[in-house]
């Protein structure tokens, strides 16, 4: 994270900041670099070796949250058949698959709260065996409401203006860049959804395929004690993708989980089979 006025460059394969003082680190070591600060200048030649190494660049506004990032155009040397394939994957298995990222994401909310022994667990239950196909009842909006209240009280919002709710933000933008990432690595598109379908969004796939991972930024936001949203609490956020998770069987950082995931998800779509999908398990 760069957090104040400085000049990046690339210098036989690293990326050279100058400011006070002089850091180089080799891009091959970074995975995710946020520009927080206005007042940085990139060179073009970074800039195009950041995007040929598939590091994700996020950029952030005047106000330090994240506006943008860098996307390259293609991730992968066969993006135009993955493109064709993704345009024609048919509404039943988008359908199927959406439904089992639904459940994951509301099984993942039911672990966090039996955790913190919320008798809303037993509502969660509920709407996991009413989840019907597609979710036509809205079983995933019901949960978030009840699941939001119960851990951070019947007074919050997901709509209110507050420090919870621009850390949450902040923490979702920070995992939505990195399947972004994935998902262009991939050879996919991230516009094309198979649940979130805004014509006006550019990453609706990615929207898709967040959703189960959001509850590891509730329990940073759930531990922390928020009195202003300064960079230490941003660090804490942009930190979970260094922790650890359990997915496909083994320990990994949750950069590494998302990875996998991403794969198996674009696995899952391709060869119309739900049963693939990888997901993770929290470790205490």
């Amino acid at each position: 994270m760069i957090t104040r006025r400085a000049k990046l460059d690339l210098q036989m394969g690293s990326l050279v900041v100058r400011s006070e003082d002089i850091i180089r680190i080799h891009i091959d070591e970074i995975s995710v670099l946020i520009i927080e600060s206005t007042a940085v200048s990139m060179t073009a030649a970074l800039l195009a070796e950041l995007s040929r190494k598939k590091v994700k660049v996020i950029f952030c506004d005047e106000k330090r949250l994240p506006s943008s990032e860098l996307v390259s155009y293609y991730g992968s040397h066969d993006t135009s058949l993955k493109y064709r394939r993704q345009a024609i994957w048919s509404a039943e298995v988008k359908e199927k698959v959406w439904t089992e990222i639904v459940r994951e994401k509301i099984f993942q909310q039911k672990l966090f709260l039996s955790r913190l022994e919320r008798k809303e667990v037993c509502l969660l239950n509920q709407y996991l065996e009413e989840l019907a196909p597609g979710d036509p009842t809205n079983r995933e909006g019901h949960a978030a409401k009840v699941y939001f209240n119960a851990i951070f009280g019947m007074d919050f919002s997901r709509t209110q203006d507050n420090l919870k709710n621009a850390a949450l933000n902040y923490g979702y933008s920070i995992l939505l860049s990195a399947m972004a990432k994935e998902i262009v690595s991939r050879g996919y598109c991230t516009q094309i959804g198979i649940g979130h379908n805004n014509q006006f969004k550019q990453f609706n796939f990615a929207s898709d395929l967040i959703e189960p991972f959001r509850i590891l930024i509730d329990r940073i936001v759930y531990n922390l004690d928020i009195q202003e949203f300064d960079s230490p609490v941003k660090y804490q956020l942009i930190n979970v993708l260094n922790h650890e998770v359990i997915i496909n069987g083994n320990r990994e950082y949750v950069g590494k989980a998302i990875r996998i995931y991403v794969k198996s998800a674009c696995d899952a779509l391709e060869e119309q089979d739900p049963s693939v999908l990888k997901f993770y398990r929290y470790t205490e």
